[in-house]
């Protein structure tokens, strides 16, 4: 752990929104991050070599699928994760309606993902606890359940721990479009030092 800790704070981890001007660097990683999941949803790329379920023919017209994220000011937070200002992740935070149960969350973390080089050294926990103490209120982080992704399931646990001291809960529960799902939810609308 304390290695962990020593590297990050050699580190400048900074997470920002991504605004339409660097949305072109999303759209450079986006397909790392799919190729990832690959290996944990077991999905192929299609006959053109984009990871779709579809004829989608180009990289362009794969990341047209998400300028939503764009579209959505203030509803949907498209976040830019850097080292040391070179690009090294993102995550995309929903609000309602574009959560899986809009009823009884505010925020949704919708995808998560760092390059492989910054995994490991605490990038991704630093990168957390920014996310989520700039958005307070009850939040809700899925990832898939299954023995194929226990690195995610690991860091997960983890990091929520320490950004929440363990004031977290988690359970299998249905997501309306990929099934099955590990559930973490936790509140950030308190101090977690409490």
């Amino acid at each position: 752990m304390n290695h962990v800790n020593h590297e990050v704070n050699k580190l400048n981890v900074t997470v920002r929104l991504c605004g339409l001007e660097e949305k072109f660097i999303i759209n450079n990683i986006y397909p790392l991050y799919l190729h990832d999941l690959s290996e944990v949803w077991e999905h192929k790329i299609n006959r053109y070599g984009v990871f779709e379920n579809d004829d989608t023919r180009t990289l362009v017209d794969q990341n047209r699928v998400f300028d939503i994220w764009w579209e959505h000011p203030n509803v949907l937070f498209p976040y830019l994760i850097t080292v040391d200002d070179i690009p090294a992740g993102l995550a995309f935070v929903a609000t309602a309606p574009f959560t899986p149960c809009p009823h009884y969350i505010d925020y949704y973390m919708n995808e998560f993902f760092l390059l492989r080089n910054y995994r490991g050294k605490g990038v991704g926990e630093e990168a957390v606890r920014q996310i989520i103490e700039k958005m307070r209120g009850q939040w809700e982080v899925q990832t898939n359940p299954t023995d194929r992704n226990e690195r995610a399931k690991r860091f997960w646990r983890r990091t929520l721990n320490t950004c929440t001291n363990g004031k977290y809960s988690e359970e299998l529960g249905p997501n309306p479009e990929v099934g099955e799902m590990l559930v973490f939810r936790f509140n950030t609308s308190f101090d977690q030092s409490e």
